[in-house]
C-alpha cells in the first residue's frame, strides 16, 4: 500500500511523461526504490468532466516509475477510442492514476452466481473469453451500478453481445488504490 505522498509522486511522473512527449522542459524526479517494485496501474485523463484517454496494465510485468510513464504517454496519445491529447489540452487535462492489485479468479458456477459474486464500486473486473478480453476499473461502478449492466458492458467492450455466455468464459477481480489530481 503507498501512502497519499507517494501517489502524488506518481501523479507528477504521469504528468511528466505527458509534458515531455508534447515538447514541453518537465522536471523528472528520481527514482526512488519503491518506484523499482513492479506495479500494474492505469492512467486516466479527463478534460472537463468527460474521458480523454485511459490506459493501463494488468499485471506488473515492469517497474512502477516505467509502466505509470508508459501508461499516461499512451492514455494522452494512443487511446484508440480518441484523438491525441493537443497541447493547448495540457493545462486543463486532469490525471488519475490507479495502481491495481493482482487479479483473482473468481469462481462460479453460472453468469448468475458470477453475477452475484461482484462487489458494486470495489470490484475491478476482467474479462476474458478466447481472444476475447476487457476489463473495467471499479470507477466505472459509478456509471453502471448493477452488476448486470456492468457485465453486459464488459461484453460489448470486449466486442461480444449482450447476451453471450459460455462455459469458457474466465472472470478475475482486482482492487485499486488511486490517486487524482483534483483531489490533490
Amino acid at each position: 500500500m503507498l501512502s497519499a505522498e507517494q501517489g502524488k509522486t506518481l501523479l507528477r511522473l504521469a504528468r511528466a511523461a505527458i509534458a515531455s512527449e508534447l515538447g514541453f522542459v518537465s522536471h523528472d524526479l528520481p527514482a526512488s526504490g519503491w518506484l523499482a517494485e513492479p506495479g500494474a496501474t492505469f492512467v486516466t485523463l479527463t478534460l472537463h468532466g468527460q474521458l480523454r484517454g485511459c490506459i493501463g496494465s494488468l499485471e506488473a510485468h515492469r517497474a512502477l516509475i516505467d509502466d505509470v510513464r508508459h501508461n499516461a504517454v499512451s492514455a494522452a496519445f494512443r487511446d484508440p477510442r480518441l484523438d491525441p491529447l493537443s497541447k493547448e489540452e495540457f493545462a486543463e487535462v486532469l490525471i488519475e492514476v490507479s495502481l491495481l492489485s493482482k487479479p483473482e479468479p473468481i469462481r462460479y458456477s453460472s453468469e448468475q452466481d458470477a453475477l452475484a459474486q461482484l462487489h458494486p464500486g470495489r470490484d475491478g473486473v476482467i474479462f476474458e473469453y478466447g481472444r476475447f478480453r476487457s476489463t473495467f476499473l471499479p470507477q466505472v461502478w459509478a456509471q453502471l451500478q448493477q452488476p448486470q449492466a456492468f457485465l453486459v458492458h464488459l461484453k460489448n467492450k470486449a466486442g461480444l453481445p449482450d447476451d453471450f455466455w459460455s462455459e469458457g468464459v474466465q472472470l478475475s477481480r482486482y482492487t485499486v488504490t488511486k490517486w487524482s489530481e483534483e483531489a490533490c
